[in-house]
């Protein structure tokens, strides 16, 4: 029986929504980021699993501060003291994506010790664990760096040079398995974006296109008994009620607020045997995210509308935002101090946002420079409600107009 840990999209450096902890002098959300990382570490050494796998994006960005990496190491030095493997996929935020560059994840590579396996190119791994040996594919994020490409596709656009990544890829993964020993446990670890993936927040500005895409049938394939992926921020599991499971872990915080309804947390997985294999979806302590956002009735007063909508939350130690509509043709009386008293437990207020409908603009009416004064007259009065009415008589003293500004100007000749 082989049991390890499935985590990813940890994201140190995500420094949004916070402020500096007067404490540590560390920004709150990389806190945040700490300490659901080390509740992932705590389970791993409690359930003394066979190794620790972490399908990428460690960091925000590829170039992390010194306190980033020194918190990140600290918490992966844990599992080393606990003797855990440690199997590292290199993620799209971990990549430099420039050639010759180190990734920010290869200092993991260069320490004199044993225990971490960085893959930062495709790779396949026998794992010896304390329960036996266990086969694992690392498939990192596909770049044109890590897929060779030849002089061949140098006039191809950015589109086919994709596709043409998507299956070469494709291709390294069933050869991989191709090449595994059937009767041995088997992950497929990737940083990869799977076409049904549901993405979430931040993610939802992705473009297909610019991703190399996967189906879910080129991964999920013998001998593979659990398929470990990052990159999306949902938990999910693309092969339900199939084999072997196709597990988005998720991120272990919350990265913004489109994910703010999300559960999120880690994987505890178990090979039981050969063909058989269960995982547990872990969740972690994550910081509260509330937004409000109302339509105010007139009539009532303002404040108090949005203070009885505060009540419904707690807001203590949350991140909180706050959208409000006013009613057409009022103005906002929405004592902001008020507001910020009762939220002063939270940890952060993005903003009381408040919101008006736009304008309807009019349409603007289709004239031709060869119509004549009076059709260009017809068709104004038309289009306006207040004046259609009143059209032919509205014309009638254009007409008066415009012939004695005609004979005014002849008598003045």
């Amino acid at each position: 029986m082989i049991r390890f840990i499935h985590t990813a999209d940890i994201h140190f450096g995500m420094e949004n929504y916070g402020r500096i902890d007067a404490k540590t002098g560390i920004h709150t959300r990389l806190l945040d980021f700490e300490r659901v990382l080390n509740v992932c570490i705590n389970s791993a050494i409690e359930h003394n699993v066979d190794f620790f796998l972490f399908a990428g994006d460690a960091y925000k960005t590829a170039y992390p501060s010194p306190t980033q990496q020194k918190l990140f190491l600290k918490c992966m030095l844990r599992l080393f003291k606990a003797n855990i493997p440690v199997i590292i996929v290199v993620g799209n935020h971990d990549n430099p994506l420039s050639f010759g560059k180190a990734n920010s994840l290869d200092i993991f590579n260069d320490l004199p010790v044993d225990g971490f396996y960085v893959m930062s190119k495709p790779t396949t791994l026998v794992l010896q664990t304390k329960n036996g040996p266990c086969s694992i594919v690392g498939i990192p994020w596909p770049t044109k760096n890590t897929i060779s490409l030849n002089d061949n596709h140098s006039h191809k656009s950015a589109i086919q040079i994709t596709e043409y990544i998507s299956k070469t890829v494709a291709s390294i993964i069933a050869d991989c398995a191709q090449k595994l020993d059937p009767s041995l446990p088997a992950v497929l670890a990737g940083h990869l974006t799977v076409s049904s993936g549901i993405f979430s927040g931040s993610e939802k500005r992705a473009i297909y296109g610019t991703d190399p895409i996967f189906l879910p049938s080129q991964l999920a394939i013998a001998p593979f008994d659990y398929v470990a992926l990052g990159h999306l921020h949902r938990f999910q599991d693309l092969n339900e009620g199939n084999y072997p499971p196709l597990v988005y872990s998720g991120s272990l915080e919350r990265i913004d607020f489109g994910e703010r309804k999300e559960e999120k947390g880690f994987c505890l997985v178990t090979i039981e045997s050969k063909g058989t294999t269960t995982y547990q979806f872990i969740k972690t302590p994550t910081r509260p995210f509330i937004q409000i956002e109302l339509f105010l009735q007139p009539g009532i007063d303002q404040t108090q509308q949005i203070l009885d909508a505060l009540a419904h939350h707690t807001v203590t130690d949350a991140v909180v935002k706050i959208l409000y509509w006013i009613p057409d043709g009022k103005k906002d009386t929405v004592d902001l101090k008020a507001i910020l008293r009762v939220c002063s437990t939270a940890m952060y207020v993005v903003g009381i946002i408040p919101c008006r409908k736009p304008e309807a603009r009019e349409r603007r009416v289709a004239m031709s420079v060869d119509q004549d004064f009076q059709s260009l007259l017809a068709t104004y009065f038309l289009s306006k409600p207040e004046y259609k009415d009143r059209k032919d008589e509205l014309l009638e003293k254009a007409s008066h107009l415009l012939q004695e500004h005609d004979d005014t100007t002849e008598s003045s000749i």
